[in-house]
Parts: structure tokens; C-alpha cells; sequence
């Protein structure tokens, strides 16, 4: 029946299944030849143009230039047209909401950033996104109905029961009831909200020291210390989406917590997050403390510790207590997630590089039966926002790419 989709085996659905290989091969690899598509994807000449004439009159793919360096005319090459979708990503803090826009290849084309101080914002949240957004979409030449789909990154997570936001008292403005439902009138496009430190596990997942891995743990400290757990390449996120707020982590070392979603903190933050940094560089002897915000004071005092040699340095001392503090939190993670891999990312765990995750691996080895390869999270550049660009663009890709409707 005309109109109706194709079923698994029908022309119509082996057609699309190539086009999206064709599709996801331009993006890999960039222009190609129908020659090289044709040995990539198996697919013989005639049909490899058939699908390609498909593609550019769908509007998914372009003619570009041509090949170089041999006899010959040079054989035309396609890519995949970055305006055939775009789709955007917000990375939310207490201090600024930072918006970008990228198109379907993925490169960022439009970039914004709202500053929100105080904790007792003028302007209602609702307008805050929907500022922040503009901002990005004007930078990128684009109009609002232009965006595909928008992730929206946030501390905590918003409970899919109630649709309030938990763990994440910090942040004014965003524990409305109503506040979803606020946001999805004000916006045109599909918007879906996420644990910024998840969106974190997504960018190193698609993009950095966890590309090819299934399961692994990425352990955040920045503004808070947080954990992402993926599980069979997916996301766990647990009944709440409160998986991975490992900051209420009772541990040993530190005094016990009570009424943690009160107080917004617990065990394994007040042992090991971005705030304790100062205070223990002070009790191991370091005299020459930087001043200004926790976050930076934290990844300057490591980035200095991982440069220091000796064991009488007290720099060195620093690093070291500090690895011992991470270690006895991942030690109960690893020990019930026995995971492949552990990737330390957040400022104040990549300051201190290949010197910290020694040190920590050293002590895992010590306090935990299993033996997980660590590594230094590669995407050090927005990676929340990275993140939330790259799970919008997951989504618009599967839609816009899928030719068998």
C-alpha cells in the first residue's frame, strides 16, 4: 500500500539500511568517491550511483570537488550537506547557561553564552533558555524553527515521576513543577533534559577515551564531584536519574552525612570534590595556596602537584593524599560495576594528567579486586555541551537519515 513503511526485507528498507551505511561512512570518513562508497558498503557501481542520486535529491548529500593526484579526470566526490538539519546543545550551571548549534555533520556553527549570577535570578528560567538558544542560533545565521532538537545538560537529574529536578539544590530557578511543560511551549523543537555529567560519558564515548568501550564509569569533579555509569553502551540512570550522584557517597575518611538532599553533599564529596583541594594543600604543607573560585584554585593546586618531584615535596604529598581520597569512592564502584574502563575527566581530575591516574590506579589496585584500565578524559573543551550536541545530534540523524518513510 502506497504510503505505508516498508517492512524488514523489502527494497524500500534495504534501500534506506544502505543509504544510512552510505551516510554514516561521509560522516566518518568525509568526501568520497562513488567508487569508494561502492567498496565501503559492498554495494556494485550502478547502485552506488542510484543511491547517491537518491541522497542529493533527498538533500542529504552534495557534489563537492574532485579527486586529485591521479591521470585522469579526477572522480567527483560527495559529502554529506551539513544544512540538511541542525540541532543544539545547553550546558546549565548556577553561573551561565552556554548554548551551541551544530549541523548534521557535527561541527559547531553558532555559539552562545548567557552569564546568570546570584542565586536569585531577575529573569524566570523559561527566558533564560530561550535567550541563551537565540543567542547561538543568531550567531550560527539561523532561525529558531531551524533546530532539529534541543539536549539541555543540568546538575542532578529531573525525576521522570514528578518531572521536578532533584539533586541539584544549587540551582536556582529550575525546581518549578511546571517548568517542562513551561519550556515545551516556549520552544519548537523536541527538547530532552539530561545529567550533565552523563552528557560528559556521551562526549568520550562518541568522541574521546571511551570511543569503543561498552561499559565504563566516568568519575567528574569540578563544580561538583559526580560519577556517569554506562552499562552495555547505554546509560544507566537509575529509577530516579539519580545513578551516578556518588558526591552523597558515604565513604571512609570523611564524617557521615545525614539528610543529604538537605545538606547537598555528602561523604565522597567532602573527601575528594573540587572544594576540599584547598584545605587539604594546607594540611600537607603546601604555604602557597591561589586564591579565587574553588574550581580553579582545585586545578591549578593538581595540575602544580602532577609537575612536582619528590616525596618531600609537599606538592607531591598533595597529589598523592588526593589520589588515595579518589581511589577509596571509585573503589566501591568498581567493586559492585566491575566496569572495563574508568575515565577521569572534570578540571580538577585532568589537571593532573598521566601523574594522577598512575597514582590512582596504583591505589584501586590496593582496595579493589578488579582491575579496570583508567584514563584521562580527552574532551576537555565544554564537554557537557559536547555532549548534549552530541546526543541531540544522535537522534536527528536517525530521523533525517532515515529514507524508508
Amino acid at each position: 500500500m502506497a504510503g505505508t513503511a516498508g517492512t524488514p526485507g523489502t527494497p524500500r528498507v534495504l534501500r534506506a539500511m544502505n543509504d544510512r551505511a552510505a551516510l554514516d561512512l561521509l560522516l566518518e570518513h568525509g568526501p568520497l568517491s562513488r567508487t569508494r562508497i561502492g567498496k565501503l558498503t559492498g554495494l556494485s557501481k550502478p547502485t552506488a550511483s542510484q543511491l547517491l542520486a537518491r541522497l542529493e535529491a533527498a538533500g542529504l548529500v552534495l557534489a563537492g570537488g574532485t579527486t586529485e593526484g591521479r591521470p585522469g579526470p579526477g572522480a567527483q566526490l560527495y559529502e554529506v550537506n551539513p544544512a540538511a538539519a541542525y540541532a543544539a546543545g545547553i550546558d546549565v550551571t548556577p553561573h551561565r547557561i552556554l548554548a551551541a548549534v551544530a549541523d548534521v555533520t557535527g561541527r559547531t556553527v553558532g555559539r552562545y553564552e548567557l552569564p546568570t549570577p546570584g542565586r536569585r535570578a531577575a529573569t524566570p528560567v523559561v527566558q533564560q533558555v530561550t535567550d541563551a538558544l537565540d543567542g547561538a542560533v543568531k550567531a550560527a545565521g539561523l532561525a529558531r524553527d531551524d533546530v532539529h532538537r534541543l539536549v539541555v545538560g543540568t546538575p542532578g537529574a529531573f525525576d521522570p515521576g514528578t518531572g521536578r529536578l532533584r539533586y541539584a539544590s544549587h540551582l536556582p530557578g529550575w525546581h518549578s513543577p511546571t517548568l517542562l511543560d513551561e519550556l515545551a511551549a516556549a520552544l519548537p523543537m523536541p527538547v530532552e533534559y539530561e545529567n550533565d555529567v552523563n552528557l560528559v560519558a556521551v562526549a568520550e564515548q562518541r568522541l574521546g577515551a571511551a570511543r569503543g568501550h561498552e561499559d565504563f564509569v566516568l568519575l567528574w569533579n569540578q563544580e561538583g564531584l559526580g560519577a556517569a555509569l554506562v552499562l552495555g553502551g547505554r546509560l544507566h540512570r537509575g529509577w530516579t536519574g539519580g545513578a551516578g550522584e556518588v558526591g552523597f557517597l558515604p565513604v571512609p575518611g570523611a564524617p557521615l552525612v545525614r539528610k543529604v538532599s538537605r545538606t547537598g553533599s555528602g561523604g565522597f564529596q567532602e573527601l575528594a570534590g573540587s572544594q576540599a583541594l584547598a584545605g587539604l594543600a594546607r594540611e600537607v604543607g603546601v604555604t602557597d595556596v591561589p586564591s579565587g573560585p574553588y574550581t580553579e584554585v582545585a586545578a591549578a593546586l593538581v595540575a602544580r602537584a602532577a609537575g612536582a618531584d619528590g616525596d618531600d615535596d609537599p606538592h607531591r604529598r598533595l597529589l598523592q593524599t588526593y589520589a588515595t581520597r579518589l581511589a577509596t569512592g571509585l573503589a566501591s564502584l568498581v567493586s559492585v560495576l566491575d566496569p572495563e574502563l574508568v575515565v577521569l575527566s572534570g578540571t580538577a581530575l585532568t589537571a593532573g594528567g598521566e601523574a594522577l591516574r598512575d597514582l590512582v590506579r596504583d591505589e584501586l589496585e590496593e582496595l579493589a579486586a578488579s582491575r579496570p584500565r583508567l584514563a584521562v578524559g580527552d574532551v576537555t573543551e565544554h564537554p557537557v555541551l559536547r555532549g548534549a550536541l552530541e546526543s541531540a545530534l544522535a537522534t536527528t540523524r536517525d530521523e533525517v537519515f532515515d529514507t524508508s518513510r
